[in-house]
């Protein structure tokens, strides 16, 4: 019997029969099952690269399986589905690995009738060398969505975020293996330090970011001892677009899990006082451990629906960042099953994400700044949100002289960073 504890490929097979079932986010699965197993470094690797990678082309590996499985997909056995999708992706997207060590040891992590299945449609696929059909590029948007492997509702979507010129460059970059930023904490260490230390290259976008392919032994240590920590390039400009110096008062309504807190709080190099509020309390721990390992004592956490603001601290901030809840649709090379989602669960976010962002100009000082970030794309959830922000709030004005005119998409494709936004406003006057 095989050890899934050990085997990379059965304990592949177990998480992505378990996302399937139980709809948990990947990494969420990936994480909990790494700790649980007795997987060497490289199987963790192999382990890791198959369940992000056939969760990624999920649509693409059934498009294929179509055409060489006398039974569709969706009339499958989610077992037999699910081997073969791994088989495939192995086949098609992963070089290194021999074709026999691909369907073999993949047909074998099944029982029964349905090791023959599975072994006879992955040995079709070889025998056709590995060749298959994408749909015609005149069917627009089925072609798009069968070969990056996005769902033809965010295909649309993507679309009229960037236009026909840009999709296919969008869409590539999103299914491209992200590199890892590190935010480099100042306050125990220098930039220049951090790059002769994690051998990594200097953001092109963010001067206190290093840039590495992946998380080596010198980079966790590094994170361990609170050297730097992992935040995205875009999610950095977004907290250095609040502008928080020492000895001001500043307040993140939805903290967790503190990255953007901790980067103010260098900013304002440990002087001050910073609130880090989040709707979840079980998550203000990583807040609190964090802070610890990077040596910064000015936060202050408390569980706080952002909606409703602390009424000790309304008109009190001389600055506050408001990092709303959001689709995450910017993040998808991260986290691939967000791709999934049902965009009718996206429609009710712009009307939260207004309640939480008038929420949250409610505690900026006259002259303050606010600043409204999201990690998506989608233009409803981010510039139409602080368009209507500002038709009812007379008080705050857009300030043009950041974000390249207030307000700013990042783009994959375009700026190498997260998808992601932010909006930065200036409190000009007390309401009437």
């Amino acid at each position: 019997m095989t050890d899934k504890k050990k085997n990379p490929r059965a304990l592949a097979l177990d998480s992505l029969i378990a996302l399937e079932r139980d709809g948990r986010y990947s990494n969420l699965e990936v994480n909990s099952a790494l700790v649980s197993s007795s997987l060497s470094d490289a199987d963790r690797g192999l382990y890791t690269r198959l369940v992000y990678g056939v969760t990624e082309k999920r649509i693409t590996l059934d498009y294929i399986i179509s055409q060489y499985s006398k039974k569709m997909p969706d009339e499958l056995d989610p077992d037999v589905l699910t081997a073969i999708r791994l088989g495939i992706y192995q086949l098609v997207f992963m070089d290194r690995i021999p074709p026999h060590a691909a369907v073999g040891e993949t047909a074998g992590l099944v029982s029964g009738s349905k090791t023959g299945y599975v072994n006879a449609v992955l040995r079709s696929f070889l025998r056709a060398d590995q060749k298959y059909k994408l749909p015609k590029e005149n069917d627009r948007l089925k072609y798009l969505s069968v070969k990056y492997s996005v769902p033809e509702d965010l295909v649309s979507l993507f679309l009229d975020s960037v236009g026909e010129g840009e999709i296919e460059s969008l869409l590539d970059a999103m299914n491209r293996e992200p590199h890892v930023a590190l935010r480099v904490n100042l306050l125990k260490t220098t930039v220049e330090e951090a790059l002769a230390k994690t051998g990594g290259r200097l953001s092109s976008i963010a001067n206190d970011v290093i840039l590495v392919d992946s998380l080596d032994d010198t980079a966790k240590e590094g994170i361990a001892d609170g050297l730097w920590f992992v935040q995205d390039e875009a999610s950095r400009i977004a907290s250095s677009a609040v502008g928080a110096r020492q000895g001001e008062t500043v307040v993140d309504t939805c903290a967790c899990p503190g990255g953007k807190s901790f980067s103010m709080a260098i900013d304002m190099k440990n002087i001050g006082k910073m609130h880090s509020f989040d709707l979840h309390k079980n998550k203000l721990s990583l807040i609190t451990s964090g802070a610890d390992r990077l040596g910064i004592t000015i936060i202050e956490t408390a569980k706080r629906d952002a909606r409703d603001p602390a009424p000790d601290l309304i008109g009190k901030a001389d600055r506050v960042l408001c990092d709303a809840p959001c689709s995450g649709l910017g993040v998808i090379a991260k986290k691939p099953d967000i791709r999934y989602k049902n965009l009718d669960d996206i429609v009710r976010l712009p009307e939260i994400q207004y309640a939480v962002l008038c929420g949250a100009a409610e505690y900026v000082k006259e002259g303050g700044v606010l600043v409204y970030s999201t990690c998506t794309i989608n233009r409803a959830e981010n510039e139409s949100v602080v368009e209507r922000f500002l038709c009812e709030h007379s008080d705050f004005s857009l300030d043009t002289k950041s974000l390249d005119g207030g307000m700013k998409t990042f783009y994959p494709h375009k700026d190498g960073c997260d998808g992601f936004f932010a909006a930065k406003l200036l409190r000009v006057n007390n309401k009437k």
